[in-house]
């Protein structure tokens, strides 16, 4: 099928929109790709949903405008692409993700979707898995062992988003996510220079990571836990007050630090021939730094093996719509916890029916 797969993540920067030919199972074609900002407005407004979503009310006025607004952009994104589909996959954007609590919320109205874009919308793809007592959470396991058939393994794959997923491909597969990826950092730059992320990690590149800190954050119960398991882009919230005595340049660095030491600290890097990484966070150079220096593999961006690391986490979502399709499971014992692998995701027509 012609797809086209809409992400939006956690860093909050924008929609990604790819299209891709898939059966679900492998990827025949990869077609064009691109990132659309979100503006100012629509960026402040779904950073203050996180720290409201705990007590928001899904019908609260604002929240509805504030969705309405995220479903038009990504009506956009999908016009700007300029590719024709017969299936969209619509992530929407989290704003709370508490899987103990069996609870994880996406906004984004698919229904208004399908009707602007005339296609239908694959969309929900992770409450199914949190409901049955998975993490729902990371998804794009599935997405990654495709892309690396052939690939010698045990291999790693990393995304570094708003949090950092890992993938453990092997005999088995294996996921969780390691810990802070670009959020804090972002929310750090923003604070103290009006700037939305450190370009080109040239503050976190001028400063010195505090080891005291370091091992103070290092030590929250999250990395003792077993995989799989899953974070709220909040959850390391805390280590912003952490570094807040520290100056711009050395706060960078140790929260550049915080984010590669995490990834060190797991136990699905341990063999692995490789570390791929993408997302976002594979552009700031002293992230990557930190990686190649805390680990013994070699680490390298996913363009080494001739992926978009800019496209994949929304051909991902591409690839899992259809899945949803053709009821094929989106998750597994080994990547979210689920205690049999789980189908999950709903799909709804332009004129509003549902296929699922």
């Amino acid at each position: 099928m012609h797809v086209i797969g809409l992400m939006s993540g956690t860093s909050l920067d924008g929609v990604d929109a790819a299209w891709i030919d898939t059966d679900g199972e492998t990827v025949q074609h990869f077609g064009r790709a691109i990132t659309l900002p979100y503006v100012a407005e629509l960026r402040r407004d779904l950073r203050a949903c996180l720290d409201r979503a705990p007590s928001l009310d899904p019908d609260d006025p604002w929240l509805l405008d504030v969705q309405a607004r995220l479903t038009d952009a990504h009506a956009d994104a999908v016009a700007a692409l300029g590719e024709t589909a017969a299936l969209i996959g619509f992530h929407g954007q989290t704003i709370l993700h508490a899987p103990a609590n069996r609870r994880t919320w996406q906004i984004g109205d698919a229904a208004a979707l399908a009707r602007a874009t005339g296609v239908p919308v694959a969309y929900d793809f992770r409450s199914a898995d949190v409901a049955a007592g998975g993490q729902g959470a990371p998804l794009a396991p599935i997405f990654h062992a495709a892309l690396a058939a052939g690939l010698h393994r045990p291999l790693a794959v990393l995304n570094i988003g708003g949090v950092a997923n890992l993938t453990r491909i092997g005999d088995t597969l294996s996921a969780c996510d390691t810990g802070p990826g670009c959020a804090l950092l972002d929310d750090f730059t923003q604070a103290r220079t009006g700037r939305a992320m450190d370009a080109d990690g040239a503050l976190a590149a001028a400063g010195t990571p505090d080891e005291g800190i370091l091992r103070t954050l290092l030590a929250d119960p999250y990395f003792a836990r077993p995989a799989p398991k899953s974070l709220d882009r909040q959850h390391f919230a805390h280590a912003l007050p952490a570094v807040a005595q520290l100056s711009t340049e050395d706060g960078a660095a140790t929260l550049a630090a915080f984010t590669a030491r995490a990834v060190a600290a797991s136990p699905l890097v341990v063999g692995a021939a490789q570390l791929l990484v993408t997302g976002g966070g594979r552009h700031n150079p002293s992230i990557m730094r930190a990686l190649a220096a805390s680990l013994p593999m070699r680490v390298a961006p996913v363009e080494v093996q001739g992926w978009d690391g800019d496209a994949i986490e929304a051909q991902c979502f591409g690839y899992l719509a259809v899945r949803v399709m053709h009821h094929l499971p989106l998750s597994f014992p080994g990547t979210t916890g689920v205690p049999a692998p789980q189908h999950g995701g709903r799909l709804v027509r332009p004129d509003g029916t549902h296929a699922l």
